[in-house]
Formats: C-alpha cells, structure tokens, sequence
C-alpha cells in the first residue's frame, strides 16, 4: 500500500517535492491543493503526472480518500494555517522551510501535530547531502576536539525581477525576512546542527542593492554558542554574480571547509588514512551552484532523501531526521538576529 500525499501549494519549490516523491517506492501524489485549477493543471503537465484531484483548499483535500500526509509548499508566512488543519484530520505533515517565520508560529504547527500525534517535518535538504553527513559524523567523533569557531557564508544574488514577479517574496508578513529568513536559513540550520545551540547573537541587516521590499539583502551576524565556541554567519541576495554557499567548521584538533558539495579543506591531528579519501571523494567539483543566482538551479535529490526518511519514520513510528522542534532552531536564530539588528544589541537565546 502506497502512501499519498498531497501538496499544497503549486509553485516552484512544489515540484522539487513531486519530484522528489516520483522517486521514493511506495509514495504516490494523491492530490493538489491550489487557488486555481489552472495552476494546478500546469504543474501535472510539465510533470507529466496522471491526473489526480486539484482542490482549492487545505480542508478539502484532507477529507479526500487516499490522504495520508500533506506537504506545506505556500509562502513562508501562511505555513501555519494549513498544517494545523492537516494535522487535526490525522494527516502527517511536511513544512518546506522555513517552519513558519516566527516561533510563536513555529510553536503552533508543533503542538497541533503533537496534540493530534501526527507526525511532522522541516524541509532542510542540505542536512541530507553526502558532505554535510560527512561533516556531521566529524563532529560527532570529536575529530575538531573543543569546537572554536564556526563560519558560514550565503553569498547569493537575486535580481529586483525574483522580488517583483513573486508577488510575496520580500514581504514581512508573508517572507518573514530577506537573505536570512529566506535564502540562507539552510546554512544557518547547518551551522547549528554542527556547532550546537547558541547562547547569543549581535547582527546587522541592511537593504542595499533592491528597492520595493521590506526584508534585509544583506546581512552578517556573530554568535557564542552554548559550547563556548563563536560563529560568523554572512547572508545576502545583493552580491553579484551569486557565489556557492560555504560551511567552515574549526576546532583545536582540525578544520573543514566546505563550498556547496566540494571540501576545500579537511586538516586533523591526528590524521587517518580516510582523510585523503574524504578529500579524493569530494574534489570532482561536481556540485550545482546551489541556487547561487538561480533559485530553480538546485537538485531534489536532497529533498527525496529527506523525504523518503520521513516515510521511513512513518513506518517505523519514530521521529524525522528534521522534525518541527529541529526546524524552530534556525527560526529563533534568525529572529534574534533581526532583534539584535533593531534594538543595537547583543539578544540572548532561550
């Protein structure tokens, strides 16, 4: 028996996830939620998908036969609406990132799908990727010793054309920020699952190469982690031509760096022969750019393994890789960036 989701919301990242769907055994995409038939119609056709139901909205779609999870693809800042109904009909839920865009709402999409004991995900598909994995278990088996720093840079580009034409793209309430909130926030979420929660954070943002939108395209950060260890985050849309996302992980026994899927550097003291196979794995340069200029240039191969471990979670009656509580981190992070670029000071995470 196939499990069926539905998807609301036909826009771009929407067929990452039908993609993404096509290529997990033992899925199927059983309808599609979108304010015009038409829309919907468009995506199954340049999908090449069978048609199935397209329905105008959430409560619709829930009271359908076949209905077992219902994957969030709306703008950022009307994610909660729809889950909360989805996870009070039993449906399983998947939120593309971020979560919501504040973590009061990020806090009601938890508890309705606790409250309902559905289960329920964040979208962060570069927790998925061959190098981030690779980084993680170096982090794990304390290969950095005391962690000391941690660096990540998202130095993307978009044209005023991306803001104009998406109708709520660099809006507050429905993009809940710029670079950040919106672009960089799977590097943020990154950094955090390497480096641990953080204790505080100083920021700046500023709006320097866009006009006609409300959110940051610039903007840096630095951050003391729980651990003791700082951090620096760099986000922007306003650096042209767009440059591949970095991680840099740094402690007093070795440092890692890496851009997009390619390890630039990968020192440790001590060193192990898997070293050099680290290095020879990931030096093809094989990566696509990542979204640097081109929001529509990203692989959903990151997006079919998280999903296919939600399915698998399912099954096994356990928690996702990436649940909701995973996905609030990243939220709350960049919020207090946003407070701290505000209010002129350092903000201190609960």
């Amino acid at each position: 028996m196939s499990l069926g989701f539905a998807i609301v919301g036909c826009g771009m990242i929407a067929r990452f996830h039908a993609r993404a769907l096509a290529a997990i055994p033992g899925t199927r995409i059983a309808a599609l939620v979108s304010r015009t038939k038409a829309n919907g119609e468009k995506m199954l056709e340049e999908l090449n998908h069978p048609p199935i139901p397209i329905v105008s909205s959430v409560e619709e779609v829930v009271k359908l036969p076949g209905v077992d999870a219902v994957v969030i693809t709306t703008p950022s800042g009307a994610h909660l609406e729809p889950a909360a109904i989805a996870a009070a009909a039993g449906k399983h839920v998947v939120v593309e990132k971020p979560l919501e865009i504040t973590e009061e709402r990020c806090d009601r999409i938890i508890e309705a799908c606790d409250r309902f004991k559905v289960k329920l995900c964040t979208i962060f598909p570069s927790r998925f990727a061959d190098s981030s994995a690779t980084l993680k278990n170096a982090v794990e088996e304390n290969r950095f010793g005391r962690l000391t720093l941690g660096e990540t840079t998202c130095k993307w580009w978009r044209s005023q054309a991306y803001y104009d034409e998406g109708g709520w793209k660099g809006t507050q309430a429905l993009d809940g920020g710029g670079a950040l909130m919106n672009q960089a926030i799977h590097s943020v979420d990154l950094l955090l699952w390497m480096m641990g929660e953080a204790a505080s954070v100083v920021g700046f943002t500023a709006t320097l190469a866009h006009d006609r939108i409300e959110v940051e395209d610039t903007a840096v950060a630095a951050i003391r982690f729980k651990n003791g260890a700082l951090g620096v985050i760099q986000a922007t849309t306003s650096v042209h031509p767009g440059y591949p996302k970095t991680i840099a992980i740094h402690g007093d026994k070795g440092s890692a760096v890496i851009e997009q899927e390619d390890v630039l550097r990968w020192d440790f003291s001590p060193a192990l022969p898997s070293d050099e196979e680290v290095k020879e794995r990931f030096a093809a340069k094989v990566g696509a750019s990542g979204g640097a200029a081109d929001p529509k240039a990203i692989s959903f191969e990151g997006h079919r393994r998280q999903l296919a471990d939600f399915v698998e979670a399912i099954a096994e009656n356990r928690a996702p890789a990436v649940d909701g509580r995973e996905g609030r981190k990243a939220v709350a992070l960049i919020r207090a960036i946003y407070e701290s670029n505000r209010t002129g000071r350092v903000v201190e995470l609960k």
